[in-house]
């Protein structure tokens, strides 16, 4: 054999550190990258929800043809928001449809947050 000594135990030890610190900076950037992925997308989670409109006060539910009117709703209303078939109305179209005998939700009274009990 040739003549290599083997190494002494202290001579292992800084070997398998040195490994081990070569091992720990590897992953350490690794769950850096991770950790600035995660930032960059909570960024745009938030930018996104800043230019999101505001939703709309009034809603109008039609049909299913899509021409017939089949409800006025407020907003936030769950009913409306089961439905899918809405879509975002003025407080003069709100008060205009409601005016046209078309029924007001059961559920979020946009007849009552408009003022209008009869018409």
């Amino acid at each position: 054999m040739s003549g290599e000594q083997p190494l002494s135990r202290l001579e292992a030890l800084r070997f398998a550190r040195r490994v081990v610190e070569q091992q720990a900076v590897r992953q350490l950037r690794v769950i850096d990258r991770w950790i600035a992925e995660e930032e960059r997308r909570e960024a745009e989670r938030c930018r996104g929800g800043e230019r999101r409109p505001p939703p709309p006060e009034w809603l109008i539910q039609y049909g299913l043809n899509r021409a017939n009117v089949d409800a006025v709703h407020t907003g936030d209303c769950w009913a409306a928001a089961k439905s899918g078939r809405c879509r975002p109305a003025t407080r003069q179209q709100a008060v205009d449809a409601l005016r046209r005998q078309v029924p007001a939700c059961i559920h979020c009274r946009p007849d009552t947050a408009l003022g209008i009990l009869d018409y």
